[in-house]
């Protein structure tokens, strides 16, 4: 497994539990917007071995409960799975972090028993999904099947979306709305710049926006919520 970076606590990116999380690289989409560029573009020079990582965990024991793992793309590691069942031997809960563009991985990841948690990035409408995506022939069947898939698995999850003006208008998030249906937990992220986004001239919606945002998917969505608002 390609470790290529490690935060050692968050109390954030697995709801309900004390977690570090891990981070993959390489990634199938290359959304203009994307906060963890060197990531996406395989150009982080970090690389941690399974063995430090564990030795870390060990180490956490009674302080983490979980372990939360985004990228990049994990899907794209071919050892994933293996490496999610070493953390769920050691007695830690995994959450994982996906795009959802390879539905069969992720269905047989859910329907292993070992991730207790699965966060879908919803990148926007389905008619806006490719340029949000910057996939020119992006198959939007995939991602169908892995909200399905999802919505079906038994396993916890969420779906969000990351609001950026310039890429998202109003309407996309009635669109996603009438898509997901009243599903448990939908949130609405607000962008901000990294300093390592993949592409320039993007930019954050006002508070007040992203709360007009809110309102067009609660038309659908009852328990929409923003996240990263004041």
């Amino acid at each position: 497994m390609k470790i290529s970076g490690l935060q050692k606590l968050t109390l954030l990116d697995f709801p309900g539990h004390t977690a570090c999380t891990v981070f993959t690289s390489s990634c199938n989409f290359r959304c203009p917007f994307c906060h963890n560029a060197s990531l996406v573009e395989n150009r982080v020079d970090t690389e941690i071995s399974e063995d430090e990582f564990f030795s870390f965990l060990a180490k956490r024991r009674g302080i983490l409960d979980g372990v939360a793992i985004t990228g990049g793309e994990p899907t794209l590691q071919p050892d994933l799975a293996d490496f999610i069942k070493k953390i769920t031997d050691r007695g830690f809960r995994v959450k994982l972090d996906s795009n959802g563009y390879r539905p069969e991985t992720l269905r047989d990841l859910l329907s292993s028993g070992n991730v207790s948690y699965v966060a879908m990035d919803i990148k926007s409408s389905k008619e806006h999904y490719a340029a949000a995506a910057g996939i020119k022939n992006l198959d939007i069947s995939k991602i169908e099947r892995s909200v399905d898939i999802i919505k079906n698995s038994g396993v916890e999850y969420e779906f969000r979306t990351t609001a950026v003006k310039g890429i998202h208008t109003p309407s996309d998030f009635l669109a996603i709305g009438s898509w997901l249906g009243d599903v448990p937990r939908y949130f609405i992220q607000k962008f901000t710049d990294s300093g390592d986004v993949l592409s320039e001239g993007y930019g954050a919606f006002s508070d007040e926006e992203m709360t007009s945002l809110l309102a067009m998917a609660r038309i659908k969505i009852k328990s929409a919520a923003l996240r990263g608002v004041d």
